[in-house]
């Protein structure tokens, strides 16, 4: 059964916008909240980074779970992929709101994410938004942090963690309800 909504979360610097790209590549998703005011490639990196809507605090959407806010970035028809840092925080309540919706959690360890996101930009990154982070300091904290619900919740649910096919530290796992 196809669920119209599908959420999707990793810690800054994990490499999850790439990997979200690759899984909208499939006609069954919805591409439409894709937009150039969204997009951000490093000027002097030769690679393409963020396209699509991000939910969250201080981004154009926030992590309301109400199917309008969902939807909003969207006009177009397949499955929404829901790109946010903050899904880790509501785990339980998108479980509640929305039972059927698949939850695909990336996993890179704490350091390589900082690191990766330094290299791209850190807080020059103008989208999506990271002012919610702080500074250094507050951006290690909270990628600890998100980290740690994202193996929690993956724990909880004995999830299969698989490894991506390209990034040897970056570890896959997707909630299905049984």
């Amino acid at each position: 059964m196809t669920s119209e909504f599908h959420f999707f979360t990793g810690v800054p610097g994990s490499r999850w916008s790439g990997i979200a790209q690759e899984i909208k590549e499939n006609p069954a998703y919805d591409t439409s909240d894709r937009s150039e005011h969204r997009r951000y490639s490093h000027p002097a990196k030769d690679f393409r980074m963020h396209i699509d809507a991000y939910f969250g605090t201080g981004m154009e959407f926030d992590c309301s779970l109400d199917k309008k806010n969902l939807l909003a970035p969207f006009s177009g028809s397949g499955t929404k992929l829901l790109l946010s840092h903050e899904w880790p925080y509501h785990f339980d309540d998108i479980l509640d709101a929305y039972p059927l919706s698949p939850i695909t959690l990336i996993y890179r360890p704490d350091e390589p994410s900082l690191d990766w996101w330094l290299y791209s930009g850190g807080f020059d990154i103008f989208y999506p938004n990271y002012e919610w982070y702080v500074d250094e300091a507050g951006m290690r904290a909270k990628i600890a942090e998100q980290n740690q619900l994202i193996l929690d919740f993956g724990q909880r649910f004995q999830l299969q963690w698989i490894q991506h096919s390209k990034h040897s530290d970056i570890f896959i796992a997707t909630y299905r309800d049984k």
